[in-house]
């Protein structure tokens, strides 16, 4: 079964706050995000009913196997894409927002090519 854009938005965000601090609960994440508690409270639902995260009795949220190796993929998307995108003379805000977007749609064909060209140091150059 295949993600929503919005559940892949919600795990980067749990990874990104895991890497940040060693504990993460949905107030973290509704302040990080900007979203309402109700907002957040149902899609940690769901991705808990979908085994992305699992939460113990105390709030705390962990991701599972399944929902770390999906976050680290958007997460891995989100930097790749906002470094080539600011190597193209675009601004940090805006060559993040524009990478958030790509992230979830871009084909893993054409992500795994770009990285390729990044690795064999084939990115536009900086300004």
């Amino acid at each position: 079964m295949s993600i929503q854009e919005s559940g892949e938005m919600y795990l980067e965000t749990i990874l990104i706050l895991s890497k940040e601090k060693n504990t993460v609960r949905s107030i973290d994440i509704v302040n990080h995000m900007g979203f309402s508690k109700p907002s957040v409270s149902r899609a940690m639902g769901k991705l808990r009913e979908e085994k992305y995260i699992i939460m113990d009795k105390d709030g705390y949220i962990a991701l599972t196997g399944k929902g770390r190796e999906t976050a680290e993929k958007i997460y891995e998307r989100h930097i790749l894409l906002t470094d080539f995108i600011k190597r193209l003379g675009v601004d940090e805000e805006t060559a993040s927002e524009d990478a958030c977007r790509i992230e979830h749609v871009i084909s893993d064909k054409t992500f795994e090519a770009m990285k390729k060209h990044a690795a064999e140091g084939k990115l536009p150059k900086a300004d």
